[in-house]
C-alpha cells in the first residue's frame, strides 16, 4: 500500500472529523480510522465526500498509508482510552514517528506518555485544541507542548490550520516539555469557567434584581460586545438571549438551571490547591456549577429559607453600566489568577512559559478569545517578568476606573440576597492582594496555640521560626516545619 498521507487521525466524533475537514482545506492529505469502523466509511461518504481525506479499516492500514516518520493524531476521549490506543498503535510504528493527543488530557498523563514513549524512541505530543466544533472546522487555538523534536514536525500542519490574529499570526506555538501544552489549555478552560460565571451572574443581577426581560438583557450584551468586554461568550451570550423557542418565548427561559462539567475546571482547582496558588475566581465558578446542580435541594430550600426582596431600584441604565463594569473588572481577576497559577506551575515543572505568546494563542479560535487578551500580550512585551497582571499599568488604571461601579454592585446584590460568588470573590482577592497586612497573623498564633506549629515574627528575619509557651501548661518542644 503506498504511503501518501501526510497525517492519520484516530477519532472521528465532531472534533476530529472538523479537524480533518480544516486540514484538507489547507492541502494536507488525510488518513482517517475509527474504533467503530463504519463511521470511517458514512464520514467519507457525507462530510468528507469530494475531499482527499482517505479511510483506513484497521491500524495496520492506516500505519502503511502515512509517510515517514508517521504522524498520528489521536482525538478520543480522555483517560485510560488515550492510553489503550497508545498500546494498540505503538506495534504498528517505527522509532522516530510521532503520536498526538488532540484531546482534553490531564497534563500529569502527558507528562507521563512523553516519557515512555521518548524510552520507546518515538515522539508525543500532548496538545490543548480549543473553539469547540466551529473552531476546529475553521480555525481552532492549537496549545502543543511535549517531545520538543516533535514541533518542527508538525509545525506546518497545526499552524496552517489553526485561527489566525488580525496580522496573520497563527493562534499556535510550541508551549513546553512535558505536560505543559494540556497544562496550557486546562488553564484556558478554568478561566473559561470563570468567564462563563461572571457573564451568569451579571444576567441574573439584570434578570432578577432589574426585572430586565431577555430582549432588554441581549441589547444590552451587545452593547458590551463593543467595548472592553468584546468577546466570543459576551457575543453567544447576545444571540442566546435573542433565541426564541417555537411558541415565540426565549429559549433560554426553558432551561433547567443545572449546569454540567467534564472536569478541566476541577483540574484547574486541584492543582493550584497543589501550587499554593489562590486562583478564588475558577473555584467559585467550579463549586456555582455544584450548587446549581443541587436543583431539588434547592427548590425545597426556596420554600423554608427567605431573604429579602430582589428587586433593584433606581436608575436602571446607571446600574447596568456598574454591572458591567464590575464584569470587566472580575474578568481582569480572573486571568491574572490564571497567570499566577501558570507561573507557578513553570517554576514547578520547568517550564519556559511565553505568557504573551499564551495570550496570543488564546486571541483566536478558542472559546475565551476577546480583544482583552491583546492587553495582556502587551502587558507581558512590557514586562516580561511581570509576576502578576494587577501590576500592569495598564490593568492598574482599567481596575481603578471599575472600583466604584465593583464595589456597588457587590454591595448591593449582599443587601437583595443575589448570589454573585464570582464577583464577590474577585472582588475580596483584590482587597487582600492590595493589603499590606491581612489577620493571618492571629492565625499562626492560634496554630502555635493548639499544634505548636510555629510562627515567623516582624522583628526577626523571614524563614526563622518561634514557638511560644501559650498557657503555661505546654512544652518548649515545636512541631515540625511543614506545609500541608
Amino acid at each position: 500500500m503506498e504511503a501518501q498521507a501526510d497525517i492519520g487521525l484516530i477519532g472521528l466524533a465532531v472534533m476530529g472529523q472538523n479537524l480533518v475537514l480544516n486540514m484538507n482545506d489547507h492541502g494536507f492529505t488525510v488518513a482517517v480510522f475509527n474504533r467503530t469502523v463504519a463511521r470511517v466509511d458514512e464520514f467519507l461518504g457525507r462530510e468528507a465526500k469530494g475531499t482527499k481525506v482517505i479511510g483506513a479499516h484497521s491500524l495496520t492500514e492506516l500505519a502503511a498509508l502515512l509517510k515517514r516518520p508517521r504522524r498520528v493524531m489521536l482525538m478520543v476521549k480522555a483517560g485510560p482510552a488515550v492510553d489503550e490506543l497508545i498500546e494498540e498503535l505503538v506495534p504498528h510504528l517505527e522509532p522516530g514517528d510521532i503520536l498526538i493527543d488532540g484531546g482534553n488530557s490531564l497534563f500529569e498523563d502527558t507528562t507521563r506518555r512523553v516519557k515512555y514513549l521518548e524510552g520507546k524512541g518515538f515522539l508525543f505530543i500532548g496538545t490543548g485544541v480549543s473553539g469547540g466544533e466551529e473552531g476546529a472546522r475553521r480555525g481552532p487555538s492549537i496549545m502543543p507542548g511535549g517531545s520538543k523534536g516533535a514541533w518542527p514536525r508538525v509545525k506546518d500542519i497545526f499552524q496552517a490550520i489553526a485561527a489566525k490574529v488580525e496580522d496573520g499570526t497563527p493562534c499556535c506555538e510550541w508551549v513546553g516539555e512535558g505536560g505543559a501544552g494540556h497544562y496550557v489549555k486546562m488553564v484556558h478552560n478554568g478561566i473559561e469557567y470563570g468567564d462563563m460565571q461572571l457573564i451568569c451572574e451579571a444576567y441574573q443581577l439584570m434578570k432578577d434584581g432589574l426585572g430586565m426581560s431577555a430582549g432588554e438583557m441581549q441589547e444590552a450584551f451587545s452593547n458590551w460586545n463593543k467595548t472592553e468586554l468584546d468577546s466570543y461568550l459576551i457575543e453567544i451570550t447576545a444571540h442566546i438571549l435573542a433565541f426564541q423557542d417555537a411558541d415565540g418565548q426565549p429559549l433560554v427561559d426553558k432551561i433547567v438551571d443545572a449546569a454540567g462539567q467534564k472536569g478541566t475546571g476541577k483540574w484547574t482547582v486541584i492543582n493550584s490547591t497543589e501550587l499554593g496558588i489562590p486562583i478564588t475566581l475558577i473555584a467559585e465558578a467550579v463549586y456555582a456549577r455544584c450548587v446549581s446542580a443541587l436543583k431539588e435541594e434547592r427548590v425545597a430550600a426556596a420554600r423554608k429559607l427567605k431573604g429579602p426582596k430582589r428587586a433593584i431600584s433606581g436608575d436602571r441604565a446607571e446600574f447596568v453600566e456598574d454591572i458591567r463594569l464590575a464584569l470587566y473588572a472580575s474578568k481582569i481577576i480572573s486571568y491574572a489568577q490564571g497567570y499566577m497559577l501558570m507561573r507557578a506551575a513553570a517554576r514547578e515543572y520547568g517550564w519556559n512559559l511565553n505568557y504573551g505568546g499564551v495570550a496570543l494563542m488564546w486571541r483566536g479560535g478558542c472559546i475565551i478569545r476577546s480583544r482583552f487578551l491583546g492587553k495582556i500580550k502587551e502587558a507581558f512585551d512590557r514586562g516580561p517578568s511581570l509576576t502578576n497582571l494587577l501590576l500592569d499599568k495598564f490593568f492598574r488604571g482599567e481596575i481603578k476606573k471599575c472600583q466604584r461601579s465593583w464595589r456597588r454592585v457587590v454591595a448591593t446584590a449582599a443587601r437583595k440576597g443575589l448570589p454573585i460568588p464570582a464577583f464577590s470573590t474577585a472582588l475580596n482577592f483584590f482587597d487582600s492582594y492590595r493589603s499590606e497586612r491581612l489577620p493571618a497573623n492571629l492565625l499562626q498564633a492560634q496554630r502555635d496555640y493548639f499544634g505548636a506549629h510555629t510562627y515567623e515574627r516582624l522583628d526577626k528575619p523571614r524563614g526563622e521560626f518561634f514557638h511560644t509557651n501559650w498557657t503555661g501548661h505546654g512544652g518548649v518542644t515545636a512541631s515540625g516545619a511543614y506545609t500541608a
